[in-house]
């Protein structure tokens, strides 16, 4: 095993074990005196895509509930390891949130360099929705399920001619869904990565690439328009946006699961209070109809689970990816 891998695997059991409670534990504040100026919301990407739009739909109803300006600051960079680095050194006083997607419990085991330890170093407040990826292939591939796909794949592999399956990006989750099913099903395909879902899809409709796993919100309008010809799902239920599509665990896999998440973080030791505070306005705001409306608009599931759903998420995250990643030896810089 690689000698990097255990270090990390090790450490950061060990801090989940011993400073999980740790948030919970905190020193409370009385939430009415919260917030006390305007509160800045990091999020790990460029303004426009749909963690930015999700993070001014939360925005504007913590504002609403608080009475306090609450902004989003895009900070974009290294795969999202800047806003991770930024939100865990914040002062604890709950003007600095993060919003955050599994990038966070993936990058650990991505980069040799990481200052940021997903397990320990953040006050989870809330899970905010989760979101499937789907593997869609160009119509001229000539396959409609799962497994055409993958008899497909096996036999063009052994042809010495593989299939060119795409990803949003290296490292990224629609990458590490394909790495996944790849070790699952024993079958092998050129993978070549793109910067962003966008790009990716434009090349699949163009037939420069035979497949991609790319987030729902990304694909389905080319598949409701029967551009793009929807596989599978990977999450462990059906979307409500692509109900006739299968899960890969139903079609093929029993138990594959890779489900996206996004969650709401604050620095390390920030009060009880202010923690419990905005979890209960997230929770009222993806309730809401018009936000659910338009989350799922967004191909996100909105799901509002409290601090202890997102920590055990994050625990879980860490050592499912981080067996995937050693496995698959990918390394980033």
């Amino acid at each position: 095993m690689n000698t990097v891998y255990r270090q990390r695997r090790r450490l950061l059991q060990g801090i989940a074990l011993a400073a999980l409670p740790a948030w919970a534990g905190a020193a409370s504040a009385p939430a009415a005196k919260y917030p006390s100026a305007t509160v800045r919301i990091l999020v790990p990407t460029a303004a426009g895509g749909s963690l930015d739009t999700l993070a001014r739909l939360l925005a504007g109803r913590l504002e609403q509930d608080f009475g306090q300006s609450f902004v989003v600051e895009n900070k974009p960079g290294a795969n999202g390891n800047l806003a991770f680095e930024t939100a865990t050194r914040a002062t604890p006083d709950g003007l600095t949130l993060l919003l955050a997607s599994d990038a966070i419990t993936i990058n650990p085991f991505l980069y040799r360099q990481v200052h940021y330890d997903p397990v320990g170093g953040y006050a989870p407040v809330s899970l905010v929705c989760t979101a499937a990826q789907v593997l869609v292939v160009h119509p001229g591939l000539g396959v409609g399920t799962l497994a055409g796909f993958t008899e497909l794949a096996r036999r063009r592999a052994a042809e010495g001619r593989p299939l060119n399956i795409a990803s949003p990006g290296a490292g990224s989750a629609g990458h590490l869904a394909g790495v996944l099913y790849q070790q699952r099903a024993h079958v092998s395909w050129t993978h070549v990565p793109y910067k962003g879902g966008g790009p990716a899809v434009a090349d699949l409709l163009g037939g420069h690439v035979d497949g991609l796993f790319v987030t729902l919100a990304s694909a389905v309008p080319q598949i409701q328009a029967k551009a793009l010809v929807a596989l599978a799902v990977t999450t462990p239920a059906r979307s409500v946006a692509l109900p006739a599509v299968p899960t890969v665990a139903e079609a093929a896999l029993p138990g594959f699961d890779v489900t996206n998440w996004e969650g709401l973080f604050a620095p390390p030791g920030t009060p009880a209070a202010i923690v419990d505070a905005l979890q209960h306005s997230v929770a009222a705001g993806v309730a809401d109809a018009a936000v659910r409306e338009r989350l799922l608009g967004l191909g996100f599931e909105p799901v509002a689970g409290g601090p202890r759903a997102l920590a055990a998420l994050v625990r879980d995250n860490t050592g499912k990816w981080s067996k995937v990643i050693e496995q698959a030896n990918i390394h980033l810089e």
